[in-house]
C-alpha cells in the first residue's frame, strides 16, 4: 500500500509538472501571438499614418492652387492702340499694347494715375504680366469689342495671390515684405469694393505653361498624357493579350519559351530610365521620330508596359479552371473557340485589371519622359501625338524645381490632379473586375 501510495504521489506530481509546462509553453504562444498581432497592427497604424500626413500636406498646399485672385477692371479697348487703321488685321491685333490698356483700367480703379514712378510701378504690380493675354485673347474672340468699356476679370500678380491666401504675411515689416503698404491699401479698397476676389482657377487645367505661376496651367501636360495613355492602350494591350495567349495556350514549353518568359520577368523589373534610353536611341536617334512629341513618349510607355500587361494576362489565365477547357473540348470545341469563346472571357477581369494598373504604372512616369526631351517648356496646345508636349509628372518636376512662390502650391495642385486621375483609373479596375468576375 505504501508503495502505491508513493507512485501515486509521483504520478500526481509528475502530471502537475507537465501540467505547469504545458500552461506555461501555452501562454507563451499566447504572448507571441499577442507581439505578432500587435506588431501587425502597429505597421498599419504607422503606415496609415504617413499616408495620412502625405495627403493632408499635399491637401494644404495644393487646394489653393484651385483658387486665383483677379482683379475685375473696367478696360477702355482703345482702337487707337488695338487697331488704329480699322483694318480688323488679326496679326496687327496680335502686336498690340495691352498692357498699356490693362493698366489705363486700373489706374481708373484706383483714383488715377499716380505721380511718382514708383507708385506707378508699385499699382502696376498689382496685376500679372500675363494680363496682357487675357484682353489679347478677348478681342481675338470678339473683335466688336474694340472702342468698347468692358469689364474684365484680370489675374492679379503672384505676390499679391499669395498675401490674401495667407502665404506672405501682411503684419511682417514694410521693408522685407514682397508686397508694399501702399499696394496693400490699394488691395484692401478692391477687396472693400468686391473688385478683388479669389475665383475658382480654371486656368490651372485650360492655361499652356508660363514663365508666372497665375498663368501657369496644365493644359498641355494633360493634352500629352491624353495622347500618350491612347498610344498605349493602342499598342500595349493587345499586343501584350496576344503575346500571353500564345505563351500560355499555344507556345511550346522548351528552352527557347523559357528564355522569353525568364526575359519578360526581367523586364518587368528594369529601372524606367533604361526604357528612356532606349527610346532616345531607337525612336528618336535611328527612327527620326520628333523629340518631345507625344508619339515618342507613348511608345516607350507602351514598352515598359508591356511586361506588366503580359505577366498579368497569364496569372488570370492560368486562374481559369481547367474543367472550363475540358468542358468546351468535350463538346467539340477547337483550341482557338476554347480559348476566345470561354478562357479570355473568364480571364478578363484579371486582364483588366493587371492593364489599368500597368498603365497607371506608365502614367506616373517621369525619368523616362526626361531621357526623351518632354521636359521642354511648351506654350502652343499640340494637336496632334507628332507635336511637342509634356506630361503630368513632367510638369510637376518643373514647377517644383522653379524658385517663385506661387509655383509650390501649383505643384502640389497638379498632384492632386494626378493622383485623382491614379484614383479613377484604379477604381475603374476594381469595378471592372467586380462586374465580369464569374465563380464556379
Amino acid at each position: 500500500m505504501e508503495v502505491q501510495e508513493e507512485m501515486s504521489k509521483d504520478l500526481s506530481t509528475h502530471s502537475a509538472a507537465v501540467k505547469r509546462r504545458m500552461s506555461q509553453r501555452l501562454k507563451k504562444r499566447q504572448a507571441a501571438e499577442k507581439r505578432f498581432q500587435f506588431y501587425g497592427l502597429a505597421a498599419i497604424f504607422i503606415g496609415m499614418m504617413f499616408l495620412v500626413i502625405l495627403f493632408t500636406t499635399i491637401i494644404g498646399k495644393g487646394w489653393p492652387a484651385f483658387l486665383q485672385t483677379s482683379v475685375l477692371v473696367n478696360v477702355n479697348l482703345d482702337p487707337e492702340i488695338i487697331d488704329p487703321t480699322g483694318e480688323r488685321n488679326v496679326d496687327k491685333m496680335m502686336q498690340a499694347n495691352y498692357t498699356k490698356i490693362a493698366r489705363q483700367g486700373l489706374y481708373a480703379e484706383l483714383g488715377g494715375k499716380p505721380k511718382n514712378r514708383r507708385d506707378r510701378k508699385l499699382m502696376h504690380n498689382l496685376l500679372s504680366r500675363g494680363v496682357d493675354v487675357q484682353i489679347r485673347d478677348a478681342v481675338i474672340a470678339d473683335p466688336s469689342l474694340i472702342g468698347k468699356t468692358v469689364p474684365i476679370w484680370l489675374y492679379a500678380h503672384g505676390n499679391v495671390d499669395a498675401l490674401l491666401k495667407g502665404a506672405i504675411d501682411r503684419n511682417t515689416d514694410n521693408s522685407s515684405r514682397l508686397v508694399k503698404d501702399k499696394q496693400i491699401a490699394w488691395m484692401d479698397k478692391l477687396v472693400a469694393e468686391d473688385k478683388m476676389v479669389k475665383r475658382f482657377n480654371w486656368g490651372l487645367f485650360t492655361h499652356p505653361a508660363s514663365s508666372q505661376p497665375e498663368t501657369a496651367g496644365l493644359g498641355v501636360a494633360l493634352i500629352g498624357t491624353f495622347f500618350m495613355v491612347i498610344i498605349v492602350l493602342l499598342l500595349a494591350i493587345p499586343i501584350g493579350v496576344a503575346a500571353a495567349v500564345y505563351l500560355e495556350e499555344f507556345a511550346p514549353k522548351n528552352r527557347i519559351t523559357d528564355v522569353i518568359e525568364v526575359n519578360i520577368n526581367n523586364l518587368a523589373a528594369v529601372p524606367s530610365i533604361v526604357f528612356g534610353l532606349l527610346g532616345l536611341a531607337v525612336f528618336i536617334n535611328f527612327m527620326g521620330l520628333p523629340r518631345s512629341g507625344s508619339i515618342v513618349g507613348g511608345l516607350v510607355l507602351a514598352l515598359m508596359t508591356l511586361p506588366t500587361i503580359i505577366i498579368a494576362t497569364r496569372a488570370a489565365l492560368r486562374a481559369v479552371s481547367p474543367s472550363i477547357r475540358e468542358g468546351a473540348y468535350g463538346v467539340g470545341a477547337s483550341k482557338m473557340q476554347t480559348i476566345f469563346h470561354h478562357v479570355l472571357p473568364l480571364a478578363f477581369p484579371g486582364i483588366m485589371t493587371g492593364t489599368i494598373i500597368g498603365i497607371v504604372q506608365a502614367v506616373g512616369e517621369t525619368a523616362p519622359l526626361l531621357m526623351i526631351g518632354m521636359v521642354a517648356f511648351v506654350q502652343d496646345f499640340p494637336t496632334t501625338p507628332m507635336e511637342p508636349a509634356t506630361a503630368l509628372p513632367v510638369q510637376i518636376y518643373m514647377w517644383a524645381t522653379s524658385a517663385e512662390r506661387g509655383f509650390v502650391e501649383r505643384t502640389a495642385g497638379a498632384t492632386m490632379v494626378l493622383l485623382a486621375g491614379l484614383f479613377i483609373l484604379n477604381a475603374a479596375a476594381v469595378y471592372l473586375r467586380r462586374k465580369y468576375e464569374r465563380k464556379w
